[in-house]
């Protein structure tokens, strides 16, 4: 059922008309502005309007979607904080306490919170979407962290929540996760996504001291080792290395892109896991907007295959969606100049001559 769902998003992703960016530009030459004063306020507007088909696109109901999962390389001891903090800060976020809260709420953004896999207990709590695959992935440096119908199964997940979203009218998502042990997974996934040798995709993360480095890089190296041979695409790597959080991000990338509906990817986690969904369907790239860029070592290398440059840079390395958040008036205010500006002819006002606008030869 799960391979289902993920075959008919797939054939439901379409790429942006690169004729609706002409139209769009077309616009903002005709806006009262000097051409390209905006700078790239100017290009994610363009974008935007592409996405949705429309010279009058609009950001209604933006929502930040955090999966949250457990993971099994733990074991490891390759996190300064206890497995159980996952859980901890599910039931911080379910009371507005986390800083995804405080960002969300001055962003406007609504928020929603998943349980993809968190091996803790939870208790009942009618915020809460519970969709646990398992209680958190196996120690992939011994074995998968999933089974192929489990990766199935998140992305299907993720593909859920954007639909769920597209149905309640949102036009902006933005995805987000919490799961101690994450980064040591995302950096699985990316060295197997690029080539690239475990110390240079492993970070600190959440703050890790050099003997956790030490694990951290060790641990991924094993991984990738052990499984590299058998990843012959993004499932594979998905299966093998990642987490549940990270699948339900990505399907949530993909489900967006079949609803021609953006998504402000957050920092390194989550770029992995918009990375996995650009492995799938290349087109799907053309409605992931980067938000912001970690300070994780691996970021750029996967930021190179989703194919953007960041909107914010803050030195933020914390998750949970806060720079999706962040970002979210961004493309407001994008949006807001595309369509609440006063065009030349309405407004009266005098364009440019060719020749000072430098089309004159």
């Amino acid at each position: 059922m799960s391979q289902s769902i993920l075959d008919a998003t797939l054939n439901r992703i379409r790429p942006v008309d690169p004729a609706w960016i002409e139209r769009a530009r077309e616009r903002q030459l005709q806006l009262t502005k000097p051409p390209g004063s905006l700078g790239r306020l100017e290009d994610l507007a363009n974008r935007i309007a592409a996405m949705q088909a429309t010279l009058s696109p609009t950001v209604t109901r933006p929502r930040i979607v955090v999966f949250a999962a457990d993971h099994g390389v733990c074991e490891e001891g390759v996190n300064p904080y206890p497995q159980a903090v996952t859980a901890q800060m599910v039931l911080n976020y379910l009371r507005g306490g986390a800083a995804i809260n405080a960002l969300a709420r001055a962003a406007g953004a609504e928020l929603q919170i998943v349980d993809a896999g968190v091996a803790t207990a939870i208790p009942a709590a009618p915020e809460l979407i519970r969709r646990p695959i398992a209680p958190g992935t196996r120690n992939f440096c011994l074995e998968p962290a999933m089974t192929r119908e489990q990766a199935l199964a998140a992305l299907a997940l993720g593909i859920e929540m954007a639909d769920r979203a597209a149905e309640d009218g949102c036009t902006l998502l933005g995805i987000g996760e919490m799961g101690i042990g994450n980064t040591t997974s995302a950096s699985a996934v990316t060295a197997a996504l690029t080539g690239l040798a475990a110390a240079g995709v492993v970070g600190r993360g959440t703050g890790a001291d050099d003997g956790c480095m030490a694990r951290k890089r060790s641990a991924v190296e094993r991984a990738v080792a052990l499984h590299l041979p058998a990843v012959h695409g993004p499932l594979d790597a998905l299966a093998r290395l990642g987490g549940f959080e990270i699948g339900g991000m990505c399907g949530l990338c993909l489900g967006a892109a079949a609803n021609r509906c953006a998504v402000l990817v957050d920092g390194f986690i989550a770029t992995a896991a918009a990375a996995l969904a650009a492995r799938f369907n290349t087109a799907a790239r053309d409605y992931l907007i980067a938000a912001h860029r970690s300070t994780e070592p691996g970021h750029a290398a996967l930021l190179a295959i989703v194919g953007d440059r960041p909107l914010l840079d803050l030195e933020m390395r914390l998750g949970e969606g806060t720079g999706a958040a962040l970002a979210v008036p961004i493309v407001r205010a994008a949006v807001a100049a595309f369509t609440g500006m006063a065009t030349f002819a309405s407004a009266g006002v005098s364009e440019a001559s060719a020749a000072a606008s430098g089309e004159a030869r």
